[in-house]
């Protein structure tokens, strides 16, 4: 099952302007902990999708939102000369097709 199958909401957004922040949030506590003990979402395939070294990648687990927020650094600070995304508002995509 692809990641946008499972979850109801999937967004990314600047977490300044030298992080990234992607947002997931689940419908019910089983869509939420079968995504969370996926190998999928790991700092190594986060890091290998998004071209950031997996030291760079924080998963962040929150149970009683049913959320997972993963935060990296970006290639390119935000506004810089090459940023194609001054919001980060468009960089999720890359998750909609993980198999979890």
């Amino acid at each position: 099952m692809k990641l946008s199958d499972i979850a109801q909401v999937i967004r990314s957004k600047n977490a300044g302007p030298r992080r990234l922040t992607l947002d997931i949030m689940f419908g019910s506590d089983a869509d939420y902990q079968r995504v969370a003990q996926s190998p999928a979402l790991g700092a190594e395939n986060i890091g290998r999708l998004y071209r950031v070294p997996a030291d760079q990648v924080t998963i962040i687990p929150y149970p009683v939102g049913r959320a997972i927020k993963i935060v990296m650094a970006r290639a390119i600070m935000a506004g810089d000369p090459g940023d194609y995304d001054v919001y980060g508002a468009q960089q999720h995509a890359p998750l909609l097709a993980i198999e979890v």
